[in-house]
């Protein structure tokens, strides 16, 4: 995240085009505006043109404008989009949904900063920063022939990639900082903590609406203050349910072995992470509650993808540090295996 942030500051310092590509929810429009805060232009316009809920139509008049007469109710002219942001910055969201009209238009104003408006004939020169987002590779638009390379080469002059939440866990605690201020500020109300278990077990999870996903839930989490609402996104709604359910494609031959083994293991990890949370996060009275070993529980957690988040700062039976936590997980195995023995031999 420092890095891009590192990138958008570079860029900004100059007027060439920016692509910035990505997932949906994964921070292009605030990186748009970083760009255009970091820079020179940052005291005048910052336009944005989602091109996809313009119909095709009127996309072209709605950027470059109209002049008065070009089509019947033309009773004025108009000045588009990239007029509005001259001296500022133009940010055309999922660019890759213009038509070639507009293509062809834009590849023009790139070149030469100039473009003429609808039913007009003379040229308009302005000075507009470009900044291009695309939720796809564009290369693949340019291979099925509904984007123009030419275009693609004048847009891109700085391509940045915004990576999906799920390749960069490592960002989720400070973002969940970051929202958790923001909007305790927004509501006017202290900063509720979540907890690290909490926090890792995020960190666990696919995101799949990236970091807008992130961002919606720890409102949602900083007006209610429980962490269950967290915990029941975060958990995939199979495992939501009191009811055993197996997602099955019936458009081919599957492995009932398989399917079944799957089921089992996403109950388990249900169960588990029920437990762990009622228990405050104690792995050792988890392991007693659910009658096996603490070595039992392990194993389970570490083949459900959970032990490698969790840490031993819950282990402690006391609020007092214990000379336990620092044992090794050799020892703690010994002392779990001893400790099922001894439950073993008892009447």
């Amino acid at each position: 995240m420092l890095d891009v942030r590192r990138r958008l500051e570079l860029v900004s310092g100059s007027d060439v085009p920016v692509l910035l590509q990505g997932e949906s929810g994964t921070g292009k429009d605030l990186c748009a505006q970083l760009v255009h805060a970091f820079s020179a232009r940052h005291r005048n316009s910052f336009i944005k043109v989602s091109c996809p809920a313009i119909p095709h139509s009127l996309l072209e008049t709605e950027i470059f404008g109209y002049e008065k007469g070009a089509f019947t109710g033309a009773n004025a002219g108009k000045r588009g989009r990239v007029e509005q942001a001259d001296g500022g910055t133009l940010v055309l969201d999922e660019v890759g949904s213009l038509d070639v009209a507009a293509q062809a238009k834009l590849l023009q104003l790139l070149q030469d900063s100039t473009f003429t408006r609808v039913g007009g004939h003379d040229p308009i020169s302005i000075s507009t920063r470009i900044i291009s987002i695309a939720n796809n590779d564009l290369r693949d638009q340019v291979a099925a022939g509904t984007f123009r390379l030419d275009l693609l080469y004048r847009i891109n002059a700085v391509t940045i990639n915004l990576v999906p939440l799920r390749q960069r866990r490592v960002d989720i605690p400070l973002l969940v900082d970051h929202f958790s201020k923001v909007h305790a500020g927004s509501f006017r109300v202290s900063p509720k903590p979540i907890s690290k278990e909490v926090v890792q077990i995020m960190q666990t999870y696919e995101w799949p609406g990236n970091i807008r996903q992130l961002d919606n839930l720890i409102r949602s989490y900083s007006l209610i203050g429980d962490e269950d609402l967290i915990l029941s996104e975060v958990t995939p709604r199979s495992m939501r349910s009191d009811q055993v359910t197996a997602e099955i494609d019936l458009s081919k031959p599957f492995s009932l072995k398989q399917i079944t083994k799957n089921a089992t293991r996403d109950l388990e990890k249900q169960i588990i992470l029920k437990v762990l949370h009622a228990n405050g996060w104690n792995r050792q009275k988890t392991a007693k509650w659910l009658d096996i070993s603490y070595r039992s529980l392990l194993y389970k957690l570490n083949e459900v993808g959970i032990h490698e988040h969790l840490d031993e700062d819950q282990e402690s039976e006391s609020a007092l540090p214990s000379p336990d936590r620092f044992r090794s997980v050799e020892s703690l195995d010994i002392e779990a295996q001893a400790n099922s023995t001894q439950l073993l031999r008892r009447p």
